[in-house]
């Protein structure tokens, strides 16, 4: 029975706003799944910057985020509080993981922001800072799936840290062997066509 859930879990993979969504916490946004389960789903929107420095929030911590060096809207959830969200080169395989992170997805795991930046200066390929997050119920993200409200995709490492936030949303759907790589060229504003 647990394979099913393995199998069923989208933990590690985006879902990509389809243009038809309404909610404007999600317009074109790219959402990376950290958690989901039976009991709900919870994520963080990798292409929402805010103009807060990192630093100005977490001393130590900006001189490791990557580019741009400002903290990241994850949602409408938890606006106070802070994830930290990093790729661990080789974090996918065996060995051990580094103190103060936990795998997620292959190289993509959760960073303990209580810990010295020190600890993990070495271990990190790329950080990026997240205020809040994106959280579903039970079932809740299973419904928005069959109303068309999301496209889900595999991640990759370097989605983390797009040095493009903006270009995100279009950047993945592009990559997509299917025709969501069409839906790509979707206009900003369907009306002005």
């Amino acid at each position: 029975m647990s394979g099913m859930t393995e199998v069923s879990s989208l933990t590690g993979r985006l879902l990509v706003a389809t243009p038809a969504l309404a909610d404007p916490n999600f317009d074109r946004a790219v959402v990376l799944l950290l958690d989901h389960d039976e009991e709900g789903s919870l994520g963080v929107v990798l292409n929402r910057p805010t103009p807060v420095d990192v630093n100005d929030i977490l001393e130590g911590w900006g001189d490791l985020a990557g580019e741009p060096g400002v903290v990241f809207q994850g949602g409408p959830v938890s606006l106070d509080s802070a994830l930290g969200v990093a790729v661990v080169p080789g974090g996918a395989s065996g060995e051990a993981a580094p103190l103060g992170w936990r795998r997620v997805h292959g190289a993509i795991g959760l960073v303990d922001l209580e810990a010295p930046p020190e600890l993990l200066a070495s271990a990190l390929g790329s950080l990026r800072i997240f205020a809040g997050y994106a959280g579903w119920g039970p079932g809740q993200l299973e419904d928005e799936l069959v109303d068309g409200a999301w496209y889900v995709v595999e991640s990759e490492p370097g989605d983390v840290s797009s040095p493009s936030p903006e270009r995100l949303w279009r950047e993945v759907l592009r990559r997509q062997r299917n025709e969501l790589a069409m839906v790509a060229t979707y206009p900003d504003d369907p009306s002005l066509n």
